[in-house]
């Protein structure tokens, strides 16, 4: 690949992975403002153009007083109101139109010129795939908000998000491998030492993202709001209430949060210890950098969400722990990239 081409294209796939960002962004909003059903129909090609005129609102509002959220949660909503909550979901999916056509378009361009080999060619299509299954997968969310219970699956939401998640972390790797040769290799020291620790972190920073979403879709942050003790203590009494046992561990709000805190704490343990612990190696500048990076962003992101909790979940500052949280992941990718970029010779 001639320099030209890999500055092209690792231009448009970190830019992707903005979008993605500006997305989440634009999802917490719609989540906290709890606009996100208000778009009772999905048209992907039709639903681009929004209401213009003031018929054609009355007609959408009245499409969505058909619905339980309004019938249960909102009757008595104005237009007015009902423009600010469209407004939000609207611009959620604009942008995930806009991703696809934002991805098609360069794939395209790049597939006529023939600069894309048979191995990157694979990986962008597994994006494409991936892509299309994050939009289908949002409104399969949405649609468990139109039934009967108005507010979407905790379930569906945290499927969503890690999609959301896993698409960024999929296109930002991508693009750092199109670029390897221009990252300082490490020796296999490093890489047999430090890439187990960076696996057990990982799995704790998924866990924590799925269970952060269902302190979300269960409205756990708004009860309970006292840090670092919850209701006075350490471990609190009435943690499984529910039958099966299992069930607490996944919809008793009460104890997911409990569990979203403790891992929280986990993480604020375990990535400054690994931070500590990678001290002892010879690092890149790069690769020390990127540790230092990820050790600073989960503190802060500790920080958001116990503010968030303790002021119980203001909109501005939910939609900052989110974005925390899609910076930690990306922080991470960044730092496993250049732990397991080695020199074979060595």
């Amino acid at each position: 690949m001639d320099t030209n081409t890999q500055k092209q294209i690792t231009t448009w796939l970190i830019s992707a992975c903005l979008l993605i960002f500006l997305m989440v962004i634009i999802g917490g909003i719609t989540r906290l403002t709890r606009s996100g059903l208000s778009m009772v129909e999905w048209n992907p090609i039709s639903g681009v153009i929004p209401p213009t005129t003031e018929s054609a609102w009355i007609t959408e509002f009245a499409k969505y007083q058909d619905f339980p959220e309004y019938q249960k949660l909102n009757q008595g909503m104005t237009l007015s109101q009902f423009k600010f909550i469209f407004f939000w979901e609207y611009i959620h999916r604009l942008i995930g139109r806009f991703l696809g056509l934002f991805f098609i378009i360069p794939f395209g361009y790049f597939f006529i010129k023939k600069k894309l080999d048979s191995p990157l060619m694979r990986k962008l299509l597994w994006l494409f795939v991936f892509g299309g299954l994050q939009g289908l997968y949002g409104w399969y969310m949405v649609k468990s908000g139109l039934i009967d219970n108005p507010h979407v699956s905790h379930y569906r939401l945290a499927g969503h998000l890690v999609l959301a998640f896993g698409l960024m972390a999929y296109i930002l790797w991508t693009a750092l491998d199109i670029n390897r040769d221009k990252f300082k290799k490490s020796s296999l020291y490093n890489l047999q030492k430090l890439k187990p620790v960076m696996h057990w972190i990982i799995a704790v920073i998924m866990l924590q993202i799925i269970y952060g979403a269902f302190t979300a879709g269960l409205k756990a942050g708004y009860g309970w709001n006292t840090f670092p003790k919850m209701v006075g203590q350490w471990i609190p009494g009435g943690l499984l209430p529910l039958s099966p046992w299992y069930l607490n561990v996944l919809e008793h709000n009460f104890t997911v949060q409990f569990i979203h805190r403790m891992l929280g704490w986990t993480l604020c343990m375990l990535i400054p210890g690994f931070w500590r612990y990678a001290r002892g190696f010879d690092l890149t500048p790069q690769q020390d950098f990127a540790i230092t990076a990820l050790m600073n962003i989960v503190i802060l992101q500790f920080l958001l969400g116990m503010f968030t909790l303790i002021w119980v979940v203001p909109v501005w500052l939910g939609v900052l722990h989110q974005a925390g949280a899609f910076l930690l992941l990306t922080s991470w990718v960044y730092s496993y990239f250049l732990i397991t970029n080695i020199d074979n010779k060595t």
